[in-house]
C-alpha cells in the first residue's frame, strides 16, 4: 500500500493566495491523496503526464490554485530520479510576465513526511537547476532520518531480533553450517567483553573470509564500541605494514588458513596465550581457538536473554551506545589500483545511509538472498553483501573467495540465489563455466568496481536470460552511487511500463545523493548533460581520510565528494562514466582517453586479442608517463608482441588522431592485477616508467 504523509515541513513558505506548483519526489510508493491541505489551502494533485495533463494544468494555475505534480516524468514513483516532468516546462513557458513559485519537494516514507525546498520563480525557469535541487533536497532530507543517526551496532541487533530464530547466513564453505540472528548476536555479544578486556586499541584488525566467523567478529567489535579494520591480504606486505601503522592496529583477528594463504602479509606476533582473563593482548589471534575458549553456557545464556528481552533493554546489557552519527564505524583502505592505499574513514551514518539507500533501490526485486562472495575489505562486499544482511536484508549465502566459480554456481544452485553481485572480471568465469541450470534461480546480477563491456553482458543475457545489470560506486562512497535497474513488477508489454535502466550507463543515483558535473580545471559548475568531472554529496559521503587533512582537502569541498571520474548525466537521471581522469592524458590541449584507446586496439587486433585471453585479463593498457625532452607521452603494455606500425596504421584507419597512438610498446609476461580484480594500475605506471 502507498505510504500516507502525516506531517509537512516548510509549509509556511506556501503563500495564502496565488497559484503555485509543489514538484513531488519520493523513494517509495506514495498517495499523493494524502495531502488535502497545504499551507492551510487545498492542495490540486494531478499524475498524468501527457496533453490532457497539461491543459488540466493549465487551468488550474490560472485558476489560482495550489497544484502538485510529479517531480519526473515517470509514471510512478520509485528510486532514482529521471527528467523533469515536461508539465513543468511547459506550464512556466506558459506564463510569460505571469509568474508562480514552484517547490520541489521530497516524501519521506520513514517519516511519512513531505519536505519543502527553496522556492524557483517560473519566470526565466531554469530547468537544470530546478531538476538539481531536486537531488540536493533529496540528500538533505535522507541524511536527516532518524535511524541514521543510530550506532550500527544497535541497528545490527535490532536486524538481527527480526531473525532470531532464522538463518542470516549460510557458509557455503563449511557445508551450509548457517547462523541465525540470535546466535550470530549471542556469540558476538560474548566475543565483545573479551575485546572489551584485552584490546585497548580502538581498532582491531581482521584478516578473514566471507563467512560465520568473519560475521561474529565484526559485529563482536562493534558491539564493543571499536571500529573493525578488514585488512586485504592480496595488497602486498608494504601496503599492509603501512595500513596497520596508519590505523594504530595492534590485535589482528585471523584464523590459521589465512595465515598459510597469505604469508606475505605483515602478521603481528601472536600473543602467548588467549585466557578469557588476560588483559592487554596484541599480537595475532586466531578467532577459532578464541571462539572455542568462550564459555558455551554463557552464549547460550545470552541467547536466552536476547529471546525474551526487547532490544532497547537489551542493548543496555550489552553496553551498546545507542548512537553512531558521524563518528568513525569501520576503516578500510582503497585498493590502491592507481596509487598508494588510503584509509577511508567510514561512519555509522555512513553504512546506515547506504545500506538504507541499497535496500530502497532493490527493494522490489523479488530475492530472499544473495551470494555473499566478495571480500569484506573491498567495500562492496563490507556494504552490501556483509552489513546489510544484518542489518535486515536479504539472506546471504556466503563462499571464501569470489573466483571459485564451479563451487559458487553449486552453491546459487543448491540455496536457489536470486541476487549476484559481482565484477565484470569474475563474471566472464561464469559465462564460460557455469551452466544455464545452475544459475536459473538468479533474478539479477549486479556488476561493480570496473566498466562492464557490452558484449559480456549481451553474451551472459543471452546465455543465461537473465539481466545484467551496470553500478558504480567507490570506497568513499561507502560504496554504491547509482546502479541499473530492471523493473520486474510489470512485463515491457505492459502500459506504463519503465526501463529503469540504459545500456552504456551506471544507472540512476540511488535515493539521498546529489551530483553536479563541474569543469576539470577550473571547477566550474557545467551543464549536467556536458562531460566534466562528477562531484558527489550524500549521506553516504566519507568524512575524509585517515590521518590525512591535505588529502582530504583535495577531495572534500562544503560536503561534496570529488570523485576524480569524468562523466555526464542526461536528461532521464543516468549517469555516464567517461573515465577516470588519472586515465586521461593532455596532449596538444586535448584530453586523450586511455581506456578508448585500449578498447579500440582490442577490437582491431581480434588475432593478438580473443575472447579467451580478455577472459583471462590479458588485454592491453595505455599509461601516460612524463618524459623531460617531450612532456607526456602515451605507453601501450601488451602481453603480446604488437608491431608499432601496425598499430599506427589500424587505429589510423579506424579514425583515431595521430595524438592518440602509443609513442612506445612495452612487451609484459602479464598485466598486474589486484586482488579485486582490476588493473593495478600502480605497478603498471612503474613498469612503463622503467
Amino acid at each position: 500500500m502507498p505510504f500516507a504523509i502525516s506531517r509537512i515541513e516548510g509549509e509556511s513558505r506556501i503563500a495564502p493566495t496565488g497559484p503555485a506548483l509543489i514538484l513531488l519526489h519520493s523513494w517509495a510508493d506514495f498517495d499523493p491523496q494524502s495531502i488535502s491541505l497545504l499551507g492551510g489551502r487545498v492542495a490540486r494533485s494531478l499524475s498524468g503526464l501527457g496533453n490532457p495533463a497539461l491543459s488540466e494544468a493549465q487551468t488550474l494555475i490560472q485558476e489560482g490554485n495550489l497544484l502538485l505534480l510529479r517531480a519526473d516524468n515517470r509514471e510512478e514513483f520509485g528510486p532514482g530520479i529521471g527528467a523533469l516532468n515536461p508539465l513543468v516546462v511547459a506550464l512556466a513557458a506558459g506564463r510569460k510576465g505571469k509568474s508562480f513559485p514552484i517547490f520541489p519537494a521530497i516524501a519521506d516514507p520513514e517519516t511519512r513526511t513531505l519536505h519543502l525546498g527553496p522556492a524557483f520563480d517560473s519566470w526565466g525557469l531554469d530547468p537544470d537547476a530546478l531538476r538539481l535541487a531536486v537531488y540536493d533536497l533529496s540528500a538533505e532530507v535522507f541524511r536527516r532520518r532518524p535511524s541514521l543517526g543510530r550506532h550500527l551496532g544497535y541497528a545490527s541487533l535490532l536486524g538481527l531480533k527480526r531473525e532470531w530464530f532464522r538463518p542470516v547466513f549460510i557458509d557455503g564453505f563449511q557445508d551450509g553450517r548457517t547462523l541465525n540472528g540470535g546466535m550470530l548476536f549471542a556469540a558476538a555479544w560474548e566475543l565483545s567483553g573479551w575485546l572489551r578486556r584485552n584490546v585497548p586499541e580502538k581498532r582491531i584488525g581482521l584478516v578473514l573470509p566471507p563467512g560465520l566467523g568473519a560475521a561474529v567478529a565484526n559485529l563482536a567489535c562493534l558491539i564493543a564500541d571499536k571500529s573493525p579494520v578488514n585488512l586485504n591480504f592480496t595488497a602486498g606486505r608494504a601496503a599492509n605494514e603501512a595500513a596497520l601503522a596508519k590505523g594504530g592496529i595492534a590485535t589482528v583477528l585471523s584464523a590459521e588458513a589465512m595465515k598459510a594463504k597469505a604469508k606475505d602479509f605483515p602478521w603481528p606476533e601472536a600473543p602467548r596465550s588467549l585466557n578469557p582473563n588476560q588483559a592487554h593482548v596484541s599480537g595475532t589471534v586466531d578467532l577459532r581457538v578464541l571462539l572455542t575458549s568462550l564459555p558455551k553456557w554463557r552464549i547460550v545464556l545470552r541467547h536466552l536473554v536476547g529471546t525474551i528481552l526487547p532490544a532497547p533493554v537489551l542493548r543496555l546489557l550489552a553496553r551498546i551506545p545507542k548512537e553512531g552519527g558521524d563518528v568513525e564505524a569501520a576503516l578500510l583502505f582503497t585498493s590502491g589500483s592507481a596509487g598508494e592505499p588510503k584509509g577511508v574513514v567510514l561512519t555509522h551514518r555512513n553504512i546506515l545511509g547506504n545500506t538504507a539507500q541499497t535496500d530502497a533501490v532493490l527493494a522490489r526485486v523479488p530475492i530472499r538472498n544473495l551470494l555473499a562472495c566478495l571480500p569484506i575489505f573491498h567495500s562492496f562486499g563490507c556494504t552490501v553483501t556483509f552489513w546489510w544482511p544484518i542489518l535486515g536484508g536479504p539472506q546471504g549465502v556466503s563462499h571464501v573467495s569470489p573466483m571459485e566459480t564451479t563451487k559458487l554456481s553449486e552453491l546459487i544452485e543448491k540455496y536457489q540465489v536470486g541476487l549476484l553481485l559481482n565484477t565484470p572480471t569474475f563474471l566472464r568465469s561464469f559465462l564460460r563455466r557455469a551452466t544455464v541450470e545452475s544459475l536459473s534461480s538468479l533474478k539479477l546480477v549486479v556488476t561493480g568496481a570496473e566498466k562492464l563491456p557490452p558484449a559480456l553482458r549481451a553474451d551472459f543475457e543471452a546465455k543465461f536470460g537473465i539481466p545484467v545489470c551496470e553500478g558504480y560506486g567507490m570506497t568513499e562512497a561507502t560504496p554504491v552511487v547509482a546502479v541499473n535497474l530492471v523493473d520486474f513488477r510489470k512485463t515491457p508489454s505492459e502500459p506504463g511500463y519503465e526501463e529503469p535502466r540504459r545500456h552504456g550507463s551506471v544507472g540512476r543515483l540511488i535515493p539521498g545523493m546529489s551530483v553536479r558535473i563541474r569543469h576539470p580545471e577550473t571547477g566550474a559548475d557545467q551543464p549536467p548533460n556536458e562531460t566534466g568531472m562528477i562531484w558527489l554529496r550524500g549521506v553516504n559521503i566519507f568524512p575524509g581520510y585517515l590521518n590525512d587533512p591535505h588529502l582530504t582537502a583535495q577531495v572534500l569541498r562544503h560536503g561534496w565528494y570529488q570523485t576524480g571520474d569524468l562523466g555526464r548525466l542526461d536528461a532521464d537521471g543516468f549517469l555516464f562514466i567517461e573515465g577516470r581522469l588519472s586515465r586521461f592524458s593532455k596532449l596538444g590541449g586535448e584530453m586523450v582517453p586511455h581506456g578508448t584507446i585500449e578498447e579500440k586496439i582490442v577490437e582491431l587486433f581480434p588475432e593478438l586479442f580473443s575472447e579467451e585471453a580478455v577472459e583471462a585479463g590479458q588485454v592491453p593498457v595505455v599509461v601516460g608517463v612524463e618524459r623531460k625532452e617531450h612532456g607526456e607521452e602515451l605507453v601501450l603494455l601488451t602481453p603480446v608482441p604488437i608491431e608499432w606500425g601496425a598499430l599506427h596504421s589500424r587505429l589510423h584507419s579506424a579514425g583515431l588522431p595521430n595524438l592518440w597512438v602509443p609513442r612506445r610498446i612495452i612487451v609484459v609476461a602479464e598485466i598486474p592485477r589486484l586482488g579485486t580484480g582490476k588493473v593495478d594500475l600502480k605497478a603498471c605506471a612503474g613498469l612503463a616508467q622503467g
